[in-house]
C-alpha cells in the first residue's frame, strides 16, 4: 500500500472509533431489563410509536422491566421523520415521570427522538438550538436503544436527525454523547416490520456503506465494516423484502445494518445524506426512499474524484470491474438503482413530492448540512443542483 493510499484509509493519522456496548442476536430482547438496570436506571421512559405498540415487543419489554422491579412509563408520541415538537412533548413526559434514563424501542425515528429527549432532559432551551456538532455540553441521561428495523444505524450512531416543521427542513445534531450507552439488537424485531419499511431501511443502510467507504474521515476499521455491511445488504435485502418472516435474512440484515452504523458514525457520511435531509424535511418523505433515488446520482458525481474506491465496492458485490474506473462507477450506480427498483423504491424525487421550483432551496440547505463536510468531492452549488436535477 502506497503512502497516499495509506493516508486515504486513516493509516497516516490518529483516528477514534466509538461504539456503544452491543448485545446482539435472536433473543437479545430478553436482555433489555438487565441493560437498563446495569446503567442504574430505575424509572425509565420508554420511547416508541403506535405501530411498534401493535407488535408483541413493547409489551414484552415493559413486562420485563416491571419484573425487574423498575418503574417504566411509555411515550408513544413519535412519528416518521420525528418532529421537534414531539421531542418537546417527550421531554415533558420525561419530567412528569421523574425519569432517570431512556429506552428507545423502534426504528431510527424513535431512537433519534429519544436522543433529542435526552438532550433536553439535561440541557435547557429548544432542541433546534443544538443543530450542528457538539452543542449539547452537559452529560445526557443513559440511553438503551432497541432497533426494530435494519438500516438506520441510530442505535450505534452519534447522529440525531429531527424535522423542524416550521421551516420544513431537517436538522442534524451530532455528538459523541449521542451514541447510546447500550444497543440491544434482536433480529426477531425486524421480521415484524412492513416490507416497505424493510426496503427503506435497507436502502438507508446501503447508502451508509457507500458513503462511509468514500468519506474524507474514513479509516481502515470503517472501510472493513462498510464493505462487509454492503455485502450483507446486497445479499439479503431483497430476500427479506420478499419474505419479512425469513429469520436468516433478518439476522443477516440486522448484522449488516449494525456494521454499516458503526462505519458511518465514525467515518461520517456525504452528499447523499446531505441532500436527503432537506428533501425529507421539505416533503416529509421516507428517508430511505430518498436515499435510494439520490445514491446512484451521487456515486456518479463523486466518481470524478474517487472512482477507484467505487471499483473496490463493485468488486465486493460482484458487479463487473472491466473497463475504466469511471465506467465501473457508472455500473455500480446502475446496480444500486436496480436493487432499489427491485425492492419497490421510487426511481425519482418527483413522486416523493419534489418540484423543479424547489431545487434551488434544497441545494442551499444541502450545502449547509454537516454531512457535506466529509463528502470526497468538494460541493459547489451548481454541481449539487445538477445532481438534484438528475434525480428529479
Amino acid at each position: 500500500m502506497g503512502v497516499e493510499s495509506a493516508r486515504g484509509r486513516g493509516l497516516g493519522r490518529v483516528v477514534k472509533f466509538h461504539t456503544p456496548q452491543i448485545v446482539f442476536g435472536p433473543g437479545a430482547l430478553d436482555e433489555v431489563a438487565n441493560a437498563v438496570a446495569a446503567l442504574g436506571i430505575s424509572r425509565p421512559l420508554l420511547v416508541s410509536d403506535h405501530c411498534l405498540a401493535q407488535t408483541p415487543w413493547l409489551d414484552r419489554v415493559v413486562s420485563d422491566l416491571r419484573r425487574r422491579g423498575l418503574s417504566p412509563e411509555v411515550f408513544l408520541g413519535v412519528t416518521p421523520n420525528p418532529r421537534a415538537t414531539e421531542v418537546e412533548a417527550g421531554r415533558a413526559a420525561y419530567g412528569e415521570h421523574h425519569a432517570d434514563g431512556l429506552v428507545a424501542v423502534g426504528g431510527g425515528s424513535v431512537i433519534d427522538a429519544a436522543k433529542g429527549i435526552a438532550i433536553l432532559a439535561s440541557n435547557s432551551g429548544n432542541i433546534l438550538e443544538y443543530t450542528g456538532i457538539d452543542k449539547a455540553s452537559r452529560s445526557l441521561p443513559p440511553l438503551v436503544a432497541v432497533p426494530s428495523t435494519a438500516g438506520s444505524g441510530a442505535d450505534v450512531s452519534q447522529f440525531c436527525i429531527l424535522n423542524d416543521t416550521a421551516s420544513r427542513t431537517k436538522i442534524t445534531i451530532i455528538g459523541r454523547n449521542l451514541v447510546p450507552n447500550i444497543a440491544v439488537i434482536d433480529p426477531r424485531l425486524v421480521t415484524t416490520a412492513p416490507a416497505a419499511v424493510i426496503a427503506q431501511a435497507g436502502m438507508d443502510a446501503l447508502t451508509h456503506c457507500v458513503e462511509a467507504f468514500v468519506s474524507l474521515a474514513r479509516g481502515r476499521l470503517t472501510d472493513a465494516l462498510a464493505v462487509d455491511a454492503l455485502v450483507g445488504v446486497w445479499t439479503n435485502l431483497e430476500r427479506l423484502v420478499e419474505d419479512p418472516h425469513d429469520a436468516d435474512a433478518g439476522a443477516e440484515m440486522s448484522l449488516a445494518a449494525l456494521r454499516a452504523g458503526m462505519a458511518f458514525t465514525n467515518a461520517i457520511l456525504g452528499a447523499a445524506h446531505a441532500m436527503s435531509h432537506p428533501v425529507g424535511g421539505y416533503c416529509d418523505a421516507p428517508h430511505g426512499a430518498i436515499n435510494s433515488v439520490l445514491l446512484p446520482c451521487v456515486i456518479r458525481y463523486n466518481a470524478q474524484v474517487c472512482a477507484d474506491d467505487f471499483v473496490d465496492l463493485a468488486d465486493a458485490i460482484g458487479v463487473s470491474t472491466t473497463g475504466g474506473a469511471r465506467v465501473v462507477a457508472d455500473r455500480l450506480a446502475d446496480a444500486t438503482g436496480d436493487l432499489a427498483h427491485r425492492v419497490g423504491m421510487p426511481s425519482a424525487l418527483a413522486p416523493l413530492g419534489v418540484r423543479a421550483d424547489d431545487l434551488e432551496l434544497l441545494t442551499e440547505r444541502a450545502l449547509a448540512d454537516s454531512c457535506m463536510l466529509t463528502n470526497p468531492r468538494r460541493a459547489e452549488p451548481e454541481g449539487i443542483l445538477d445532481v438534484y436535477r438528475q434525480a428529479l
